[in-house]
């Protein structure tokens, strides 16, 4: 994994000083190494930061044709590279590294565009062919890794962190409609920051004459239900198909020139990508493991499934005043407000793995996402699926899945009105997705605290409508399941902007560690795609492909486990109704400083008078307050670590 930036400019004013400004900001994306390029006429730039993980010695980078024509950065990893390499060799191409990272120039120079058919892996590249003019960026097919893009005055800026950008200049301005998607939870290839988008997942931008032209290379396809409830495979066929995918996509991510770690968590997801890697080597995988303190530590989980495997534990404890201590370098990090301190405690688990002397991780990230993992999917399947002898027994149902799991109920069910936007999704896909429903009921409370005259707060459905535009209804929605459905929707928001965000590569990459997922694998993702729903839940247990594929490498504790999601303790208040917690402590005093007043979304008054209320309210009041208070807190966090205007 490295950091790039790269420029298509109108004039030659970009200067290599600025250019080292920038790739400062995102060294710790690559403190091996950082190399830049400039063309003979100084109009296209490319800047390189590296971490090596592959070709230890030789893989600097920017990369550069032997023709001189083409020149390319990348950040990320490309499996299978080795078989590539020899037949582009075969060909008659010479390469001058022994990293993976270089058969990206050489496949582009043999098939053009379709060179992304052959890659395979988490990556963003940029490419600079100085035979058509052309910048040409690409992202991998999930956002695993991110790529932002800048047009401005006929120049465009790629960045792989949004930072880097500001940096080079882009002024640092708040983007109301992204901040409105943001908040909403919602948000796909908008960012927060004017002017600054993200090339979307599985998608090629050209950029030539300041101008720029997006072409998806790849979807995540789900078949009509008409379809699925034809295939005629049975359990065991689907069992076999699914292991020897799932089991490839990890041995793919086993290369590595250094060692490779596992992050565990207590639950299914990583502990069966841990049981698979650790049967296929002789040593044992160290596995690193947050120990939170309370109800939320699921450590001595992971330790079972260690001893189990015949791994290396590795527990790393996180306090509540770790998760105050680290919050404000977490956010400038991940470049967005966060809701819950998970996103802390992973930027503290990196850092110890870091220390500990790895590069290299498995993580768990995607299972969720591909098997309908979530309590949302399961609701979605109960509402719009049969089974049920009469609506009352259905709602029974509903009632009881929610309550058992008492610990995220509040956070993911949270009481109050749905988002009027629902009402938009309803009509235009024919159900609202539990997840928008419920999720957007945050949105709902946060803007009750908005300034009347807050951007963007005059018209609460532009995040939906948005949203819904970037949907391929009639191709990629309509006539497919409603689980299906929620699982997509899910995929095109949350799990890039923040999943694969502030659980994944900026809280990892924060700290120079690359983040491997081998569920977010494009063959196992289009093998999870064709399954019948069935596969995903039976009955009320979720991703039971999962269970049945893994049972012989995750304990018998585990694979009778329902889904409790990776979450740090909400925000807690002492008896006698005075702060405690040094992360509740810590949000107060950001929003009860001056400073606060300075963004332009939230009411400093509506915002006190609600911390005021926090003295009446009960534990269950407070879960669900928990999120809002760290949204508008780190909302000001943004507004002060990037200097934003208004």
């Amino acid at each position: 994994m490295c950091g790039l930036i790269a420029a298509q400019l109108s004039r030659p004013w970009l200067q290599q000083e600025r250019l080292e400004t920038a790739l400062e900001t995102i060294i710790h994306r690559g403190p091996d190494g950082r190399a830049s390029w400039f063309s003979e006429d100084r109009l296209s730039v490319m800047g390189h930061v590296r971490l090596s993980i592959i070709g230890l010695n030789n893989g600097d980078q920017p990369l550069s044709h032997d023709r001189g024509d083409l020149h390319a950065v990348v950040n990320g990893e490309f499996y299978g590279y080795k078989g590539i390499r020899e037949k582009l060799r075969e060909q008659g191409y010479r390469f001058m590294t022994e990293s993976d990272s270089e058969i990206a120039l050489h496949l582009y120079d043999e098939y053009g565009l379709g060179f992304v058919d052959h890659l395979r892996g988490e990556y963003a590249l940029v490419l600079a062919d100085r035979r058509s003019g052309e910048m040409i960026a690409v992202r991998d097919r999930f956002g695993i890794k991110p790529l932002f893009y800048a047009q401005v005055d006929g120049e465009i800026f790629f960045g792989s962190e949004i930072k880097a950008l500001l940096a080079l200049g882009i002024p640092s301005r708040w983007d109301p409609a992204g901040v409105m998607s943001e908040l909403a939870f919602v948000r796909g290839h908008a960012t927060m920051f004017e002017n600054i988008r993200q090339v979307p997942p599985g998608c090629i931008l050209i950029a030539k004459d300041g101008a720029v032209q997006i072409k998806q290379y790849w979807d995540n396809v789900y078949p009509t239900e008409s379809v699925l409830a034809n295939d005629t495979r049975s359990e065991a066929e689907v069992v076999s198909g699914f292991r020897s995918v799932l089991d490839d996509a990890v041995s793919e991510r086993l290369t590595a020139d250094v060692e490779v770690a596992c992050y565990l968590s207590g639950g299914l997801d990583s502990s069966a990508v841990l049981g698979l890697a650790q049967a296929k080597l002789d040593r044992p995988i160290r596995a690193f493991t947050i120990a939170f303190e309370g109800e939320f530590d699921e450590s001595p989980l992971a330790e079972r499934t260690a001893a189990f495997t015949g791994s290396n534990y590795q527990p790393i404890s996180v306090s509540p005043q770790d998760l105050g201590d680290n919050l404000s370098d977490a956010i400038w990090h991940s470049e967005k407000p966060i809701f819950n301190a998970n996103t802390v405690a992973k930027f503290m688990l990196s850092r110890a793995v870091r220390d500990a002397g790895i590069k290299v991780v498995f993580t768990g990230e995607g299972a969720d996402e591909m098997l309908a993992g979530y309590l949302f999917e399961r609701r979605d399947l109960m509402l719009y699926g049969g089974g049920y002898k009469s609506e009352r027994d259905r709602q029974a149902a509903i009632t009881a899945l929610i309550e058992s799991n008492p610990l995220t109920k509040s956070l993911l069910f949270p009481v109050g009105a749905s988002a009027s936007g629902c009402e938009l999704v309803r009509k235009a896909i024919g159900f609202c997705p539990s997840w928008i429903e419920n999720i957007s009921k945050q949105f709902v409370s946060l803007s009750s605290m908005m300034r009347a005259d807050a951007p963007g707060v005059s018209d609460l459905d532009q995040p939906f409508e948005t949203m819904l535009s970037e949907l391929d209804l009639p191709g990629r929605i309509l006539g497919r399941d409603a689980v299906n459905i929620s699982l997509y929707t899910w995929q095109k928001t949350v799990l890039v902007n923040f999943i694969l965000t502030v659980l994944a590569d900026r809280m990892e990459m924060a700290h120079s560690v690359e983040g491997r997922v081998p569920f977010l694998d494009h063959h196992v993702a289009e093998y999870s795609a064709g399954l019948p729903v069935s596969y995903k839940i039976r009955e009320t247990t979720e991703k039971y492909i999962l269970r049945e594929t893994t049972k012989d490498v995750i304990t018998p504790e585990l694979y009778a486990r329902q889904k409790h999601p990776f979450l740090a303790p909400p925000m807690r208040k002492s008896q006698k109704n005075r702060v405690s917690d040094p992360l509740l402590q810590h949000c107060e005093d950001i929003i009860r400083s001056s400073a606060f007043a300075d963004q332009p979304f939230f009411e400093p008054a509506k915002a006190r008078d609600y911390l005021d209320s926090l003295a009446k309210m009960d534990s269950e009041a407070i879960d669900q307050a928990s999120p809002l208070i760290q949204r508008m807190a780190t909302m000001s966090l943004m507004q002060q670590r990037f200097g934003i205007s208004n």
